[in-house]
């Protein structure tokens, strides 16, 4: 997707996780979304993955925050096991886009679903590949899939690091059966925790995130395939981690009692603006 309908800079943000440089994030007029600019190419993006602070391609618990996080990933994988499962239908298939090491493809794998994951970071798909007995493949299989395969296509965190969004969005619609689901895993630039950390709000997370959503860009996004937005869920626990590695990024520690703080003023906040840290949306076919 080119940025012909952007304009004005949003924001300047620093990379603080791997290359220390700076990018713009300009807000795009038609769907509304922020675009990190200049976006890497797709043969340098790679470069940009490359630390082992980037929890989701490894299982590392190396310190508390790590431990933490996978505590709280065993939470959170109990509850996409259950909201997919209010989706189920007799076949059950599941398509996770950048499964990563593949733990919520091996939850819903044990509670009977019938699991495929797209990865393509090498070092995260053999993890996942051993967890789901190899049902984990690289992003060029994606083309492959016969069209109407999956009851429900999930993109964890994923729909920001994709290039080509609209093209993306086609080809998860062609994928699903007729009545499916789709479900997508954003974080949110509207939330508290984004407007009080600015540039340091860890989930711009550039350039790694290519789009930064809000509540209308998605509705927008899908509505171009003839999708509609049916129900939007917070993720509370998201809050927290990203604010602990905002305050990590702006005063150079983690701070966990000031990100602690920040993160449940913005979970308490969002109960009324309905603007959590990232949501998750519902969408089905018109």
């Amino acid at each position: 997707m080119v940025n012909k309908n952007s304009n004005h800079t949003y924001l300047k943000v620093k990379d603080y996780s791997v290359s220390g440089e700076e990018f713009e994030l300009i807000q795009n007029s038609e769907y509304g979304f922020l675009e990190t600019m200049p976006q890497p190419t797709l043969d340098k993006l790679p470069e940009y993955y490359k630390s082992e602070d980037y929890i989701s391609h490894t299982d590392s618990q190396r310190n508390l925050f790590e431990k933490v996080y996978h505590l709280v990933r065993t939470i959170s994988l109990k509850k996409k096991l259950k909201l997919i499962n209010s989706f189920a239908s007799d076949t059950k298939n599941l398509l996770d886009v950048g499964c990563g090491t593949g733990d919520f493809l091996q939850t819903a794998k044990d509670n009977n679903w019938n699991v495929t994951g797209i990865e393509p970071n090498n070092q995260a798909r053999d993890i996942a590949n051993k967890k789901t007995n190899d049902l984990v493949f690289n992003t060029d299989q994606l083309s492959k899939f016969k069209p109407e395969s999956f009851d429900v296509i999930t993109l964890w965190h994923v729909l920001e690091h994709l290039p080509d969004l609209e093209e993306q969005i086609a080809a998860f619609k062609k994928l699903l059966k007729p009545n499916g689901t789709l479900i997508i895993a954003v974080p949110n630039y509207k939330s508290y925790d984004a407007l009080y950390y600015k540039n340091y709000w860890a989930a711009f997370d550039v350039p790694r995130h290519l789009w930064h959503f809000n509540k209308s860009s998605i509705s927008k996004l899908v509505s171009k395939v003839s999708m509609e937005v049916k129900k939007v869920k917070p993720m509370l626990f998201d809050a927290f981690y990203v604010s602990l590695l905002s305050e990590k990024y702006k005063s150079g520690k983690m701070n966990p009692i000031k990100g602690f703080w920040i993160g449940l003023v913005s979970n308490l906040k969002s109960f009324k603006t309905k603007e959590a840290s990232s949501l998750i949306y519902i969408i089905k076919n018109k």
